[in-house]
């Protein structure tokens, strides 16, 4: 077993994860950050994601309004190059009170929070595939944010300050010397080797599975867990975010993201952290509520489906039922005083707008355990590779790709050869789904049809393997793009998935392939996609 000694170990790779990693190593402290998958595998990459103003808070939570429009500042200045400036409406539709935008003002205003009318004239002019018969509209500033590159950007930092940080290790025991927490054991998939770290410190910051690292070290924590459901659809039919105006509610918004719209979100009740399969009734509902926001989005090409798990701290009773009255505050868990178990810290809660602050909170907390004195950097200084004061912009990959030499491997999200060939000597990425989340690969319309084999083919050739486990990569990979496109699938998506079909059956033989393979360093099953199957 390999050993590790380290002062802080953080467990989780996620957007919190990842930023405590990068606030202590930022402090001087020795810190070892370790992820079961790879980064932004969890809820980080797979929630809807908007820069919120903090707009929707401010009904309930004045605090957390006031935190999100803070960090909305903070974040568009240390990584620009990971938000679009999209700006945000919050309309009336025909079923919403006009009124209610009166009490909106006034709570956005007491949070701090700049919103301001303006004519619905402007709005349907800007964002014409909105309805018609909106009776109000508000202006607020909220944006959309790329998480998989700003998590990714995270532990590079966290990285050239000198943490040791680890995707595909994870966490199987927590160490424990009497009612003290002295480090963890993982198991490095890739090496299949387990290690074990010791620290001082260890910060479990699993997002949705926190509860699960909790029951290792023997505690029982109060969670709900909330699965959001969301749709693509194969094109941007919005430039801002678009929300009701009505207090918050599931299925209220509509957001620009790359080359697609994000419709949704629901928010359900589920009693674990890995439910994520989106039901009929969802994608129903999903789909008659944002209608009523643009119309237009009833007759689009539906892309994909996709939930996110969502760990709440019930703060208040009030949620027997549904998570929507429940607090999107934050809570920090010092075990000490909670359980009496020391060198124990669970993070519960809070979204990806405040991560940073989160982050913040829990490294100001880890220095006065350890008696260090060093101040919080992470709010001045850019994450590597940003432009500066420069935001990412819808035309950038098409600019990108006309001023590029070489060819594209992706045409869909315009990704150059060059692009997947350098992602793929990166030692953090070991599949095509990693590759996927670095690049957004096989994210368009064709969904991996096309980009796919190629990528495959490259993979094998710069990461030679034997031929089982690239088949088990090629495989896993399209069979997870096939699982969020089956629940929406119809009209042109299913012509789609059709030719996808007689590409990988007929083309290139794929019938031959099909069996369950198991990739031992990634421990999970692969097949083939049930069309091929069929």
């Amino acid at each position: 077993m390999r050993k590790v000694e380290t002062e802080v170990l953080v467990i989780g790779g996620g957007a919190i994860g990842a930023g405590v990693a990068r606030d202590l190593a930022m402090r001087g402290l020795k810190t070892v950050l370790v992820e079961r998958a790879d980064w932004a595998s969890g809820t980080t990459g797979r929630y809807n994601g908007l820069l919120h103003s903090g707009s929707r808070y401010a009904l309930r939570d004045t605090a957390v309004a006031r935190e999100c429009i803070q960090e909305n500042a903070i974040l568009r200045k240390i990584m620009p190059g990971c938000i679009e400036d999209t700006g945000g409406y919050v309309v009336a539709t025909p079923w919403d009170d006009p009124a209610f935008g009166d009490y909106v003002i006034e709570c956005c205003q007491r949070a701090g929070i700049p919103i301001e009318e303006v004519p619905i004239s402007q709005v349907l002019r800007e964002e014409p595939y909105v309805n018609p018969g909106i009776r109000r509209a508000l202006r607020v500033p909220d944006a959309t944010a790329d998480s998989f590159l700003a998590t990714r950007a995270t532990v590079e930092s966290a990285r050239a300050y000198g943490a040791y940080v680890w995707n595909y290790h994870p966490v199987v025991t927590i160490l424990k010397a009497g009612e003290r927490v002295i480090g963890a054991e993982c198991i490095d998939l890739n090496k299949d080797e387990k290690v074990s770290v010791s620290a001082r410190v260890v910060i479990n910051a699993a997002g949705a599975w926190v509860g699960e690292i909790g029951t290792l070290a023997g505690i029982e924590l109060p969670l709900i867990c909330s699965k959001g459901s969301m749709i693509a659809t194969a094109c941007r039919v919005v430039n801002a975010v678009i929300t009701r105006l009505r207090w918050p509610s599931d299925c209220d918004s509509i957001l620009p993201s790359h080359s697609v719209s994000v419709l949704g979100c629901t928010d359900v009740i589920v009693d674990n952290p890995n439910a994520s399969d989106v039901d009929t009734a969802e994608i129903q509902r999903i789909r008659q509520e944002c209608t009523k926001l643009v119309p237009i989005t009833w007759e689009l090409r539906w892309l994909r489906t996709w939930t996110g798990v969502r760990a709440l701290y019930p703060i208040t009773p009030a949620a027997a039922d549904t998570a929507i009255g429940l607090s999107r505050a934050h809570v920090i868990v010092d075990h000490e005083v909670v359980d009496g178990i020391s060198g124990f810290i669970s993070l519960i809660g809070g979204k990806w707008t405040t991560h940073r602050l989160i982050a913040e909170q829990v490294a100001d907390l880890v220095c006065c355990k350890l008696n260090v004195v060093r101040p919080c950097r992470t709010h001045l200084e850019p994450l590597p590779g940003m432009p500066e004061r420069h935001y990412h912009w819808h035309s950038a990959p098409l600019a990108r790709a006309e001023s590029m030499s070489g060819d594209l491997l992706c045409e869909c999200e315009m990704i150059a050869r060059a692009e997947i060939e350098r992602r793929v000597t990166d030692g953090d990425i070991w599949n095509l789904d990693d590759l996927r989340r670095a690049t957004r690969l096989g994210m368009g319309p064709c969904q991996g049809g096309f980009c796919s084999y190629r990528a495959a083919g490259i993979y094998h050739r710069l990461r030679p393997q034997n031929s089982r486990d690239a088949t088990a990569h090629l495989l896993a990979f399209l069979q997870e793009r096939w699982r969020g496109i089956r629940p929406v699938a119809s009209g042109h998506q299913v012509h789609q998935m059709r030719l996808n079909e007689l590409i990988y059956r007929n083309l290139l033989g794929a019938e031959r392939l099909i069996g369950v393979f198991r990739d031992e360093r990634m421990c999970s099953p692969t097949r083939v996609p049930s069309a091929v199957r069929q």
